[in-house]
């Protein structure tokens, strides 16, 4: 079994920054990709950013120029730099973690959401 924990979601003034953090632990032999999902109030959940293995990313237009995923491999830990954020941005986010386990088998996991709250 495979466990996400996400942190760092709050409240910040619009113009303000934050930093999101998903740690993923258990029976894990390799991560793929690592993605970074939101969803507002009575919208749909919608990709925002995605880290392959081998770096790559990519955003949403939305969110490009402003948002900046990451991630340490030897922590299976993937980030999400938020800054300049706007009143839209506010939502629940999600990681979303693509790996094969100790049995190698290709698994799909979600973190709990974290809330981040923009204010104007």
């Amino acid at each position: 079994q495979v466990q996400l924990v996400e942190s760092g979601g709050g409240l910040v003034q619009a113009g303000g920054s934050l930093r999101l953090s998903c740690a993923a632990s258990g029976s894990i032999f390799s991560i793929n990709a690592m993605n970074w999902y939101r969803q507002a109030p009575g919208k749909q959940r919608e990709l925002v950013a995605t880290i392959t293995n081998g770096g790559s990313t990519n955003y949403a237009d939305s969110v490009k120029g402003r948002f900046t995923i990451s991630r340490d491999n030897a922590k299976n830990t993937v980030y999400l730099q938020m800054s300049n954020l706007k009143p839209e941005d506010t939502a629940v986010y999600y990681c979303n973690v693509d790996l094969y386990s100790t049995w190698f088998t290709p698994e799909d996991y979600w973190g709990q959401g974290t809330q981040v709250t923009v204010s104007s």
